[in-house]
């Protein structure tokens, strides 16, 4: 039987370069899309998925993520005295009780593999899902919940697997596939960031659920690609160990939030998605294309 997954990492310590000037003063993962952070989706997606403790991998600076996740007594009351009921209830939606939440510093930025390796004694001996907020899933049911159903069924590791174009293969980890079975693949093994000659177009994006062998091989602490620690490497290692590994096709869209372009695409998207927000927004990016041919 397939030991049931309950824990996740969250690897939040980036310094979210690519957004400055705004992420001077606030964690990226604080960045809102629509009308919540970052954060809040991975949260809600991991909770959906039947997880239980949720371990963030911090910073310096980050204090606002543990801001955000405590109890806002103060506000809570003047909405429950205001008779705000609706707020209040999204506002208990963001608590998390004492307990389910842990913050370990990684001191050193060497990679979402050493990131991993930092959470180590908080995940034991027990299947993990990783989590990373820049990549946003907008599914149904949420891709996280999609994994651990077909973990269940596979056991081994898994990961989160889409096709790209060919060119841009060389910005991912890249599978090879060892037998392909429709949404689940076999994975003979994985490439980080090839830049020629990759072994398939199905790219590696940021949900996974690792075996905790996973973290024997992170204890080598090798560098990989770009001198990091990479946790593609370590993956590897497991099927160079015998062990399986899977990547499941899921169902739904990723946006990359780490990058400005698919931000706004992710804003686009989830805006649309809404349906207190999707008729109006949608005539006003229909009237703002018309005005764009026009001009043209």
């Amino acid at each position: 039987m397939v030991q049931k997954v309950t824990k996740a990492v969250f690897p939040v310590a980036g310094l979210g370069t690519r957004f400055l000037p705004a992420t001077k003063s606030i964690p990226k993962e604080m960045m809102t899309l629509v009308d919540r952070p970052l954060i809040q989706y991975a949260i809600d997606e991991a909770r959906a998925a039947g997880i239980e403790e949720f371990i963030f991998v911090t910073s310096r600076g980050k204090g606002a993520l543990e801001d955000y996740f405590d109890h806002a007594h103060e506000l809570e009351n003047t909405l429950r005295k205001a008779g705000k009921d609706d707020l209040l209830e999204l506002l208990r939606q963001t608590n998390m009780e004492s307990g389910a939440i842990a913050y370990i510093r990684q001191h050193k930025a060497m990679g979402l593999g050493h990131a991993v390796w930092c959470a180590r004694r908080l995940i034991g001996d027990e299947p993990f899902a990783v989590v990373l907020t820049d990549d946003v899933v907008l599914g149904e049911p949420p891709c996280l919940q999609q994994m651990i159903e077909a973990h269940a069924e596979t056991g081994g590791s898994m990961v989160a697997a889409m096709e790209v174009p060919a060119d841009k293969t060389s910005a991912y980890g890249i599978i090879d596939v060892a037998e392909d079975m429709g949404a689940i693949v076999k994975v003979a093994g994985m490439v980080e960031k090839p830049k020629q000659n990759p072994p398939s177009n199905l790219a590696v994006i940021g949900r996974y659920i690792l075996a905790p062998t996973v973290l024997n091989n992170l204890n080598k602490l090798k560098q990989g690609a770009g001198g990091e620690i990479q946790l593609t490497d370590a993956i590897a290692d497991e099927i160079r160990e015998g062990r399986e590994v899977f990547g499941l096709r899921f169902r739904g869209q990723r946006y990359d939030c780490g990058s400005k372009a698919g931000f706004l695409q992710a804003t686009v998207a989830f805006g649309l998605n809404r349906e207190d927000l999707k008729d109006e927004f949608a005539d006003y990016l229909h009237d703002m294309l018309a005005m764009q041919k026009a001009a043209e």
